[in-house]
């Protein structure tokens, strides 16, 4: 069995996120791509958020919070708008996908995808705590991708 992995031809693990994925600049999600997705998953979840945010704003910084993506994607395209996924509230107050913005210095991004034994029933008001604690249990496997950008 393959490993869950989440990748971007957009920039590689680790490196810097192109400046238009920016909250500032074009405010579109990176393309995705996914593999390896456990025959028991049901749905996928995804939380991009910030960790490195924690200095300036007290918190980590939720970006972007997906839940009920169709385990059998195996990309998500540069600028989604979902049809079947359900995209949660993110720290900027606003439903979907709200990209970098570091108000001080360079941060890095995390990606998170989960694979799950369920679909989740939650309302589109979610936020990443309430996706997390909906999906506790039914968690069957993780990946990671990460992205650096700078103010």
């Amino acid at each position: 069995m393959t490993a869950l992995r989440l990748t971007s031809p957009a920039f590689a693990n680790g490196e810097p996120i192109p400046e238009r994925y920016g909250y500032a600049a074009e405010n579109v999600n990176p393309p995705l791509e996914v593999d390896g997705v456990p025959e028991e998953s049901e749905s996928l979840a995804l939380v991009m958020d910030d960790p490195d945010a924690v200095e300036p704003a007290g918190k980590v910084w939720d970006h972007w919070v997906v839940w009920n993506i169709d385990p059998t994607a195996s990309t998500i395209p540069e600028d989604w708008d979902p049809s079947e996924a359900v995209q949660g509230r993110n720290d900027y107050g606003e439903q979907g996908y709200g990209g970098p913005n570091p108000p001080d210095r360079e941060h890095a991004y995390r990606f998170r995808l989960f694979a799950l034994d369920q679909r989740l029933d939650l309302d589109a008001d979610a936020t990443k705590e309430r996706l997390e604690s909906a999906m506790a249990e039914a968690v069957v496997a993780e990946a990671q991708l990460e992205g650096t950008y700078a103010p």
